[in-house]
């Protein structure tokens, strides 16, 4: 809580008045950063803006009017550009610099006068906006720091060893694909892939039928790392821009036939979903918690991994949830249902461990990485964060309103992520939502 200014405080209102909705993700106490055109304007360069209330704030324009008078000249500058990768390599200091530079000028009690009116200008309804990736994503590592989702996967697929030794003494990852990261709303395809059912004599090439999501949370990294050093943990939070909610899609059936010996491949790499919105570390500082505590029967994190402030204010205390919407839903107009409720407070390794273990080969990272936290998954059913793991393997499917079912996904299904932070008397804060919808395969032959 040390992290703490006057942008902070929640009893700060903004002259934008959708801002102070009890109900919105984006008060004044937010401010994520994100990228977007006017809609229907494709040929438009992209413009880096920040959410506030039902409006956008034109970051671009802001620099080009000259607003931000108490930003430096060079990361004015970088305003202007059109994903977030030059303004994340500023660092932790220049970006908490400009966001406290925004909250004055959209807070109600400092900004009056002529210069509101400069800023209002400035303003976009977001309904008008079509957002962008936010940053031109180099690298995407995923990793696997819920203890409950190893588990209970171990379990399916190996249940007399569900949990492998080396889990609790490393965070467990693999390098995807950068180039199908997309941004929410955009349809994904149901892929293609070889699968194999039990004892069949051969394996067959076909649209997976156990096309699951997989509830995440992505950490962009800021200022990168040289290659051959390495990142202590303890200077981990200064390498981290912010947050956003991350969908793995993933074909089950093509990656219980693929994975071993090298882990997932294709059933992984078709496509993963990002909220266009990236909530900084600052905004989130009122939600910081300590990290989980490991029983006395687990190991102590090795040196590289371990670090007292980490353990004591390495969490993010972020509600997560997973909503669904089917065709047949949306034909009878049944709102979206919610599957799954988890906290991800409750992940065994922190955001500030696994970048440290990323780099602790000497590993470099650039900004606009992103860094995923593996499935998000509680001990409770309503908290697990994958079909797999709610439906456990198909022998107990969701029921949904329409009288449907669900093991997997199907075609037509909308999945829709969401997140915030409430309570220890700060303002509520919101991730908005990450969605995307399932289109049925092309075929073999279309062309590319």
């Amino acid at each position: 809580m040390n992290d703490l200014d006057r942008s902070h405080d929640p009893a700060a209102r903004s002259w934008v008045a959708s801002a102070n909705d009890p109900r919105t993700d984006f008060p004044l106490q937010n401010l994520p950063f994100g990228v977007f055109r006017r809609r229907g304007m494709r040929s438009e360069t992209a413009r880096i803006g920040v959410a506030i209330g039902e409006e956008i704030l034109d970051l671009t324009a802001c620099a080009s009017d000259g607003v931000l008078l108490s930003i430096d000249d060079d990361l004015v500058a970088r305003l202007g550009d059109d994903t977030l990768n030059r303004v994340m390599a500023r660092g932790r200091d220049a970006a908490r610099t400009l966001r406290l530079a925004i909250s004055d000028l959209l807070r109600s009690d400092v900004n009056a006068g002529d210069q509101r009116a400069g800023v209002e200008r400035c303003l976009l309804p977001a309904r008008d906006a079509e957002m962008s990736l936010p940053a031109a994503i180099g690298d995407f590592s995923d990793f696997y720091a819920s203890i409950e989702h190893a588990t209970n996967v171990g379990s399916m697929f190996r249940p007399d060893n569900p949990l492998l030794p080396n889990y609790k003494w490393m965070p467990i990852g693999y390098h995807g694909r950068a180039s199908s990261i997309v941004v929410s709303g955009t349809d994904v395809v149901r892929p293609f892939g070889q699968t194999r059912d039990g004892d069949a004599p051969a394996p067959t090439v076909e649209p997976s039928r156990r096309l699951d999501y997989e509830l995440e949370i992505g950490a962009f990294v800021g200022r990168g790392s040289t290659l051959g050093a390495r990142i202590p943990i303890a200077e981990a939070g200064e390498h981290v821009f912010g947050l956003c909610l991350l969908n793995d899609w993933s074909a089950r059936d093509v990656q219980a036939w693929e994975y071993q010996p090298l882990g997932p491949f294709l059933a992984k790499s078709f496509a993963t979903s990002i909220s266009p919105w990236l909530v900084t570390l600052d905004a989130l500082a009122p939600f910081r918690v300590p990290a989980r505590a490991r029983p006395s029967t687990d190991p102590m994190p090795l040196a590289y991994l371990s670090d007292r402030a980490d353990s004591e204010n390495g969490g993010f205390d972020i509600t997560l949830e997973v909503y669904m919407s089917t065709s047949a839903m949306r034909d009878a107009n049944v709102e979206p249902v919610m599957l799954s409720r988890g906290k991800f407070s409750e992940m065994y390794w922190t955001v500030a461990q696994l970048l440290a273990h990323h780099s602790s080969n000497g590993c470099n990272l650039r900004p606009g990485d992103l860094l995923g936290s593996g499935t998000v998954s509680g001990a409770a059913k309503e908290s697990r964060g994958c079909l797999l793991e709610r439906a456990w393997r198909g022998t107990e499917p969701v029921a949904l309103p329409t009288g449907e079912i669900r093991s997997f996904l199907q075609d037509g299904d909308d999945v829709i992520l969401r997140g915030y932070c409430e309570g220890g008397g700060a303002r509520r804060i919101g991730f908005g939502e990450c969605r995307g919808r399932v289109l049925r395969a092309l075929p073999l032959a279309s062309p590319v």
